[in-house]
């Protein structure tokens, strides 16, 4: 994933939000054959299910109406303006997503805790 949001900043320092559309709506375009058939090839070998909730067709459709600098700002430093919506949704909620990230970082940090790293700056 790191390789496309690499992508993605490359496409709008040379062709601008033009550019990102452009190469957003070609991935948005082939994710059913390019990812989402080999994510359920290696998922499926290993006997589980994959949900993709991001990929709900109201979720994509409503995400796909909205101007792109509301979603990205490759302004911003690396790890901060790409996946801008997501991690500003994520902040407000301060959510964990229950992964137990925070215990292997410290042990003293519970799953209910607000997180402070989700956005910086």
């Amino acid at each position: 994933m790191c390789h496309r949001l690499n992508l993605h900043r490359v496409r709008f320092k040379t062709s601008g939000h033009g550019g990102l559309l452009e190469e957003l709506a070609m991935e948005l375009g082939r994710i059913s054959t390019r990812n989402l058939g080999r994510d359920d090839r290696v998922i499926g070998d290993h006997g589980k299910e994959a949900r993709f909730p991001y990929l709900d067709e109201d979720v994509v459709s409503f995400l796909n109406s909205l101007p792109v600098w509301t979603k990205a700002d490759l302004s911003l430093p690396r790890g901060v303006g790409e996946k801008l919506l997501l991690r500003l949704t994520a902040k407000q909620l301060a959510m964990q997503f229950g992964s137990r990230i925070a215990k292997m970082e410290d042990n003293r940090e519970k799953a209910s805790d607000k997180c402070t790293r989700l956005l910086t700056g």
